[in-house]
């Protein structure tokens, strides 16, 4: 058992239930992607509606392979010891140093959205500038949040999906009472692309909407009972994900012009104004400031936990190791912030939404990567299943999800595609030279 498994056993306390499980999945999924996303999607029109049914079947199917690993799985160290355990140790030293880095430039991506709903009430945040360094100093105050503990940042994720809900619900259900069919068949294909294209076009960024899906599995350690909690959490986040995103996108599309959606900081306070004015406008996009505050929180969290993992399994540096008590290294934890903040700061763009689709779809593209990994896993790991409907049930949704991830990567753009193919060969270079030998001198 390892160290940090070793402390979380002996202090229960501080480990997290089902309930709080699921609202770390949700809360990191109801977030950023669907807040900022019509802004992102304003570019390719209402038709990414085909794009959010495609993604939540995959989703679906992605959440079935990580509750099955959850089950079969002995590993304390989430997917990344699914992998290592199943796959052998370059499986899993890929997993956590992609996964780690998808989470890095995710977890921006939330900062940006964040600071994008904040400019709502201090417009000289608008500018692309202040905006990045308001991201930025977002990022260094959830560190702090983080240095405190797990469970302290899972609570607030918790409880940020709370108000996160309300503008979506706001929208997806009455939304529909402002409901402009002329609107929404207008804005229908504005990319000028023939509709097979244009709805690829949007999988990368749609998907990235169910990226945290492996919430729970990842922070496995810090889960209470994870063969039966890990499950449940990955199934309730994805169920209460997909039931608010297509309602709310649905009605956006037909509230606001693709055009004005595509050019706004805030998309759903626009839609509430659209709808009873600028007050209310002003709560949504308060409402949205702190889910996406929330969803920043978590993912800090995450990405961590990634991290204290690659190190419990030597496949870090030992400096990524937890602390005698099984907590994220404090030095981890700044030294992340720190990276994070300038990539913020050097990713600046004209706009918040071409800001947000860049970091965004390599965020996507890096996350795909682990996701596959896992239905390999899954894979091999069916085979030492007991003959029953679950042996037959997991390679299904293992090939199912595996095929989806595959053709989501054929998706993505040039940028993205190659930084992907470049983050591969680092990892196998890294492997190769240095982190194998460690990895098995550590195991003799």
């Amino acid at each position: 058992m390892s160290q940090a498994a070793e402390a979380a056993t002996g202090a229960g306390d501080r480990k997290i239930g089902p309930v709080l499980a699921a609202g770390l999945v949700a809360g990191n999924m109801v977030g950023s992607g669907v807040f900022l996303l019509p802004a992102t999607l304003g570019a390719v029109g209402s038709i990414s509606l085909v794009g959010w049914v495609l993604a939540t079947l995959g989703a679906f199917t992605t959440a079935a392979v990580l509750a099955d690993l959850g089950r079969i799985s002995r590993s304390l160290e989430g997917i990344v010891g699914y992998a290592r355990d199943s796959l052998g140790g370059y499986a899993g030293f890929v997993i956590a140093l992609v996964y780690w880095m998808s989470s890095w430039v995710g977890t921006v991506a939330i900062a940006v959205a964040a600071a994008g709903y904040l400019a709502v009430f201090l417009p000289g945040l608008a500018g692309p500038a202040p905006l990045a360094f308001t991201a930025a100093a977002g990022i260094c105050l959830f560190t702090l949040v983080n240095l405190i503990g797990a469970r302290a940042a899972t609570r607030l994720s918790g409880l940020t999906l709370v108000a996160g809900l309300l503008p979506i619900l706001a929208v997806g259900v009455f939304g529909w009472f402002w409901f402009d069919p002329k609107v929404f068949a207008a804005s229908w294909n504005v990319s000028g692309q023939p509709a097979f294209s244009a709805v690829q076009a949007s999988m990368v960024s749609v998907f990235w909407a169910y990226t945290g899906v492996e919430s729970a599995a990842v922070a496995a350690a810090v889960v209470r009972n994870p063969q039966r909690n890990v499950p449940i959490a990955t199934y309730a986040g994805t169920l209460i994900a997909a039931l608010v995103y297509i309602a709310a996108s649905a009605a956006i599309m037909g509230l606001a012009p693709a055009s004005v959606l595509a050019h706004s900081t805030a998309p759903f306070a626009l839609a509430a104004t659209r709808m009873l004015g600028a007050g209310v406008g002003g709560f949504v996009a308060l409402c949205a400031l702190i889910k996406t505050c929330g969803t920043l929180n978590g993912f800090v969290l995450v990405t961590a936990e990634t991290g204290r993992a690659g190190a419990d399994l030597y496949l870090f540096p030992g400096r990524f190791a937890p602390d005698p008590r099984g907590r994220v290294p404090r030095r981890l934890l700044i030294g992340m912030a720190a990276v994070m903040s300038a990539a913020a700061i050097a990713s600046v763009s004209p706009t918040v939404g071409d800001q947000f689709r860049v970091l965004i779809n390599v965020s996507t593209l890096w996350t795909i990567v682990p996701y596959a990994i896992c239905c390999l896993a899954l894979l091999n790991l069916a085979r030492t299943m007991p003959p029953g409907r679950a042996r037959c049930a997991a390679p299904a949704a293992a090939g199912l999800a595996l095929l989806f991830n595959l053709w989501l990567v054929t998706t993505g753009d040039p940028l993205s595609l190659w930084l992907t193919a470049g983050l591969a060969a680092i990892s196998l270079a890294l492997w190769v030279l240095v982190v194998r030998r460690r990895s098995e001198a550590a195991a003799e």
